[in-house]
């Protein structure tokens, strides 16, 4: 058996030209190393498998170079390579600094590489941070580590700091299409592209993907033997189910969603996937926007021709609830439930049924008269409104069925718009019925005080009404008989409100009551219709009205204690407490 080499290792970069995705970082190395402008301490710090130990060892191989060497020199001598996940004491601290003060025996600088530099303990940062800060000039310290938030901001302030960035699906899928046709490997675009997605900007992870996927498929890589290999979604499940949306194709549509969970695939998996369909739909609305769909040529095309199919609303609305189903999933008790009941909240949006456009379902007059149908006195009533405010005639086809029709006993004369019918019944205002307001809402009484006020008034325009003239305090005491009256019946509030203030006469038929607050007003303003009606039958004078008055200055009375009152007399007469003591008395 041939020993297999991964593709990480057999296609680690040898050059600076060969780093994929990190040009500006590579760039800056190669002048710093052209014009010794290089630092003796460096920080590369970065996600997993974006190339910063390779680039390490790329600096320290060349900043030894002279051009007098060998191509193949590697100056293994002149460096040291130290993993501080298990090296990460004082005493291997130490042991590095006494080894940083020998020079080199070939080539000019020695380069200590030191991985996953945020593992040192306390201790050994702090035995570490004098040589960092003055190291001999022979000595160059390159620190890698993917969690610079760890590392102690002293050591931070000693060293050049190069962040390494993600590599891009683009660079990450172009340098896999190298190694693909360097294997002779066909590789679909659309596999490639996948494989970069799934690798998440780490270079060796894709390489691990592609090795992986390569053993699956053989030579021949194609986006199904990828998409089963990796258990993810493929993109014709979210086409499918888009078409099926666009449908209205519930039914359809759950079962297929039922099939992918049937393959292991996560629910929440699934529609965070429709999301991000439908974000790449609205991306393809745009021309402007198309470049920002990381996706294969093939694959784009497919984006192009649905992204027609859909309206920006749809995909807009789409976004909103998968969006939201995506932020429940994980507080949901039935997960599935949520993401079907989002499934056919989606395929709902474009439906245009009896809901949303009902005017289709109304079935006009001459259906019925051409089928021998009896239509309903309220049916016909209504279709011949619309056919007298329309001004439109219909003509009735000259049929056997007609005949019939018009032998019953309601008949309808569509050219002059007459009807035959029993008399309809009273017409519902149809105003008052769309301005239904609860029982205990501010609008219920508004309304309640308007109708009052418009049966009043036409009461008094239908006939003359007596205007008897009375004294004010025959007006009292009606006022009085009221409040008796009500009190009886259990109003107790309002037997108390109207008892706050003796009623006057401002004039000769106009009634004042002064209120200490508004809030008492609005009481007796709302009660104030039967309490007039009373008062001008007893008073025989229609004309009678109420006018009511605040005066927030009104004296207040309060309810005193039995220690109060007794405070009181004490204080109009001393002798009082004497009494007390004399008697011995409590109160």
């Amino acid at each position: 058996m041939e020993h297999f080499i991964v593709s990480a290792r057999k296609y680690r970069p040898q050059t600076f030209k060969d780093v994929v995705g990190q040009q500006a970082i590579t760039n800056t190395l190669e002048n710093a190393i052209e014009r010794s402008h290089l630092a003796q301490a460096l920080l590369f710090c970065g996600p997993r498998g974006v190339g910063k130990t390779t680039c390490a060892r790329i600096l320290a191989k060349k900043i030894n170079q002279d051009g007098t060497e060998n191509p193949d020199e590697d100056f293994a001598f002149n460096i040291f390579e130290l993993d501080a996940a298990s090296n990460n004491s004082v005493d291997d601290i130490r042991s590095l600094i006494e080894q940083v003060r020998i020079p080199p025996q070939v080539g000019k600088y020695k380069v200590y590489i030191i991985d996953e530099v945020h593992m040192l303990s306390q201790a050994a940062f702090n035995a570490f941070l004098k040589t960092l800060e003055e190291p001999p000039k022979h000595a160059i310290f390159i620190l890698a580590t993917t969690e610079k938030h760890k590392i102690i901001p002293t050591i931070l302030s000693r060293c050049q700091i190069f962040d390494f960035k993600r590599i891009g699906v683009k660079d990450a899928k172009e340098y896999l299409k190298y190694i693909a046709e360097s294997q002779g490997v066909e590789a679909d675009d659309d596999a490639l592209h996948i494989i970069a997605q799934k690798a998440d900007g780490a270079m060796r992870d894709a390489l691990s993907i592609f090795d992986r996927v390569v053993s699956f498929s053989g030579k021949q890589l194609t986006r199904q033997a990828v998409t089963e290999n990796l258990n993810v979604l493929d993109y014709e499940i979210y086409f499918t189910a888009t078409e099926l949306m666009l449908e209205n194709n519930i039914p359809q549509l759950l079962v297929n969603f039922n099939e992918t969970l049937s393959k292991g695939f996560d629910g929440h998996h699934f529609i965070a996937g429709i999301a991000s369909h439908f974000r790449d739909l609205l991306v393809c609305k745009n021309q402007a926007t198309i470049e920002l769909l990381e996706v294969g040529d093939q694959t784009k095309q497919k984006y192009l021709e649905q992204s027609q199919k859909t309206s920006q609303q749809f995909l807009m609305k789409g976004i909103e609830l998968a969006n939201d189903c995506d932020l429940k999933y994980k507080t949901s008790r039935n997960q599935r439930l949520l993401v079907e009941l989002c499934l056919m909240q989606l395929a709902s949006i474009n439906y245009d049924g009896e809901k949303k456009n009902s005017d289709r379902f109304i079935i006009p007059a001459t259906f019925f008269l051409a089928h021998g149908k009896k239509m309903n006195p309220v049916a016909k009533v209504n279709e011949a409104n619309a056919s007298i405010e329309n001004q439109s005639t219909q003509e009735i086809p000259s049929n056997s069925a007609s005949t019939e029709a018009e032998k019953s006993s309601t008949e309808v004369k569509t050219s002059t718009s007459t009807i035959k019918t029993p008399a309809p019944k009273p017409k519902i205002d149809i105003s008052m019925m769309r301005n239904k307001v609860s029982g205990l809402s501010l609008s219920s009484i508004k309304a309640k005080q308007e109708h009052l006020k418009k049966q009043q008034s036409k009461v008094v325009d239908q006939k003359e009404l007596p205007k008897d003239a009375f004294t004010e305090e025959r007006m009292v005491e009606v006022w009085n008989a009221y409040v008796d009256k009500i009190d009886k019946k259990g109003e107790k509030i309002m037997s108390s409100l109207l008892s706050t203030d003796i009623p006057k006469l401002k004039d000769a038929t106009t009634i004042t009551i002064e209120l200490p607050n508004e809030t008492m007003k609005i009481e007796i303003e709302r009660a104030q219709y039967p309490l007039l009606e009373f008062v001008r039958r007893e008073l025989n004078n229609y004309d009678v009205s109420l006018e009511i008055d605040v005066n927030e200055q009104t004296v207040k009375k309060y309810a005193f204690t039995t220690r109060d009152k007794y405070e009181k007399l004490k204080e109009i007469n001393p002798l009082v407490e004497r009494l007390r003591k004399d008697f011995d008395l409590e109160i």
